[in-house]
């Protein structure tokens, strides 16, 4: 996957009303904005890297319809940071009393909120350092869990606040810990 860096800052810099509406009237084009106000263009992932996501988000899927302690989102769901860059991971939750708090114009468009936990899965053209900025991004912002899944390495990188990222060699499973009670990633459907 490729992933291109716009900087429109010396001519304009887009509000969040401008980069809602450009990502709308671009439907098929994936946007990203860092805290610098920079615009991320990714290409579409691969098949492999495609079905490994839709796997996981299955699985998260049935965990969190039996649990109903939250909502799930794809990674077509962008999310406004608090440092104003808006990311769209791979996989993202949020409990629900903290999804409830939001408006309904908040909940449409993207919401201004870190969710509690992100998934980012590397495809074969992902920058190990851009992935790792990004997921040490959304812990400063206020994620509570985070996963960075390099299936070439099987590598799994455990990002978690106030604390050293934790470095998993090809292990068998992750477990959501209390921020995800009861979850379980089995990474066979992963590796």
């Amino acid at each position: 996957m490729n992933t291109y860096t716009i900087n429109f800052n010396p001519i304009i810099k887009l509000t969040e009303d401008q980069f809602y509406q450009l990502c709308r009237a671009n439907p098929d084009i994936k946007f990203e904005r860092n805290a610098k106000g920079e615009i991320i263009i990714m290409s579409p992932t691969g098949g492999e890297t495609g079905n490994r996501n839709a796997e996981i988000i299955i699985e998260f899927g049935v965990w969190n319809r039996q649990s109903q302690l939250g909502k799930l989102f794809d990674s077509s769901t962008g999310f406004q940071l608090p440092n104003g860059a808006d990311r769209s991971p791979d996989v993202a939750w949020i409990k629900q009393e903290r999804w409830d708090a939001l408006t309904v114009e908040q909940k449409e468009r993207f919401p201004p909120i870190a969710p509690d936990f992100v998934l980012e899965l590397m495809s074969p053209g992902d920058r190990l350092q851009e992935l790792q900025e990004k997921m040490r991004e959304y812990i400063e912002n206020g994620v509570q869990l985070g996963w960075l899944i390099n299936r070439k390495s099987r590598q799994v990188e455990i990002y978690r606040p106030g604390q050293q990222v934790e470095i998993l060699d090809n292990p068998a499973t992750l477990s959501g810990e209390d921020v995800l009670p009861g979850f379980v990633l089995d990474l066979q459907i992963v590796w």
